[in-house]
């Protein structure tokens, strides 16, 4: 794809070069006393012709993407036999005998090396016929002209072009490194890196292909400055505590919560968790887009949320980041509005001796609260000018009940329920995500959201 993307990119070049070197050979060249023959208008548009071919056939995305770099190597002895006999088509006796230039191809040497990637082995070989096609198109000017040169200066003249050579196989050496380098910074344990998926406050996500299976991924990298939490916390430290971590959440199996399938630590101390790749949108942007979603879907999607939660809390682990960019609607099979909760790979153990169970696994419910809130209203609990003053309407300000925010009829049973997540009082929040899960399912919602709508 890179390859047919340069050489795209070269032939547009070329034949700018091309159209360029036309208009000065019928205006500039004339009052310069240098000589444009009519051999040369027609050289020149045939590589123009042929340049104009190659950028279509580059738009062909099915070609096989190793006939680019054949095609380009090929192209490139091909425009430099052009430009070679345009360079010797009315080149005098004493211009072939008056000592090394630099001629127009060794620009096309350089500039091919330099556009189209190949191997240094492929770009000496291709760049050493294309070096030879000037002394060739001087010994067929020197013979249909029946002048007088000596044979040495076929060479001597094109010195320059065999520099050309030399500095093409080294810049091609350099990229082909360079290539190689950004090939393997971009590959995590068995897994390639791919396109960007999104970048948040803990690390990016990038689409990861395994290099044996043919299962996509999705894989998250979280860099070493972001996963200090504790800035007194040793690396290495850290770095452990993420590994039991991962191992815990791992071994969740329901399926609400995403599945973690490899996890890893770079030598550059990057950590990187390896999970399945999900076909559909975060409730954030789902939102954010769409706007507000009716009471019979909120809860269709809090109880997944629930369900996902209650194995974890059973496991003893805690998510403490429940928010509406965590939790994603995706399609699985023929299921829609399937729910997905996200970066368990990052989740805490609870604490019972200095927390508690309740207090601990309250918080994520909380979490639910505040993404009930989010999907029926669209906006926020609270909301402020600073993040310090909305941290403190959460510890001390009532919220009103969804219903009032909320362009849907919500039922009281609803703002109820959203309402008992969120109290102050961790103790009157309800006793764990299953009764959650209990208590939005006795809610009054009218038609319960089913697999028909969602589909809609």
């Amino acid at each position: 794809r890179e390859a047919r993307r340069r050489l795209g990119i070269l032939a547009r070049l070329l034949i700018a070069l091309a159209v360029v070197n036309l208009v000065l050979g019928h205006t500039l060249f004339s009052r310069l006393h240098v000589a444009w023959p009519v051999v040369a208008d027609v050289i020149v548009a045939s590589v123009t012709c042929l340049s104009l071919g190659v950028f279509l056939y580059t738009r062909r995305a099915m070609t096989d993407p190793e006939s680019f770099v054949t095609l380009g190597l090929a192209y490139e002895v091909v425009v430099a036999a052009g430009v070679a006999a345009v360079e010797h088509v009315s080149l005098t006796e004493s211009g072939m005998t008056g000592g090394p230039i630099i001629s127009r191809l060794g620009m096309i040497i350089l500039m091919f090396a330099a556009i189209v990637p190949s191997t240094p082995r492929r770009t000496l070989l291709t760049a050493l016929i294309a070096a030879s096609m000037d002394p060739l198109a001087m010994a067929m000017a020197i013979a249909a002209r029946h002048l007088s040169v000596a044979p040495a200066h076929l060479f001597w003249m094109h010195i320059p072009d065999v520099l050309a050579v030399a500095i093409a196989t080294l810049i091609s050496g350099v990229i082909t490194r360079l290539g190689r380098e950004v090939r393997d910074a971009r590959e995590l344990g068995s897994y390639r890196l791919g396109a960007l998926l999104g970048r948040g406050g803990m690390g990016e996500v990038y689409v990861a292909h395994h290099r044996m299976l043919a299962r996509p991924a999705a894989i998250k990298l979280i860099r070493p400055e972001k996963a200090a939490f504790d800035g007194t916390e040793h690396a290495q430290r850290v770095a452990q505590r993420f590994r039991r971590e991962a191992e815990a959440a791992a071994g969740l199996r329901s399926p609400h919560t995403i599945e973690l399938y490899d996890f890893g630590k770079t030598d550059d101390g990057t950590l990187y968790f390896v999970m399945e790749l999900l076909d559909g949108i975060d409730l954030d942007s789902l939102v954010e887009r769409f706007g507000p979603i009716p009471p019979a879907r909120t809860v269709h999607v809090l109880q997944q949320v629930c369900a996902s939660l209650a194995e974890a809390h059973a496991e003893g682990l805690v998510h403490r980041d429940i928010k509406p960019a965590n939790i994603h609607l995706c399609r699985m099979g023929l299921e829609h509005d399937f729910v997905k909760v996200l970066d368990f790979g990052i989740v805490k153990s609870r604490q019972p001796v200095t927390e508690g169970p309740q207090l601990a696994t309250a918080a994520d419910l909380y979490g639910v609260g505040c993404l009930g809130y989010w999907l029926l209203t669209g906006r926020l609990v609270f909301s402020g000018d600073t993040a310090n003053e909305i941290i403190a309407q959460h510890i001390r300000a009532v919220p009103g009940p969804p219903s009032i925010h909320s362009p849907f009829p919500v039922d009281v049973s609803l703002d109820d329920v959203i309402l008992a997540c969120l109290a102050k009082d961790a103790e009157r929040r309800p006793a764990d995500a299953l009764d959650a899960a209990r208590r939005l399912a006795a809610c009054d919602v009218g038609e319960p959201w089913t697999e028909q709508h969602a589909e809609r």
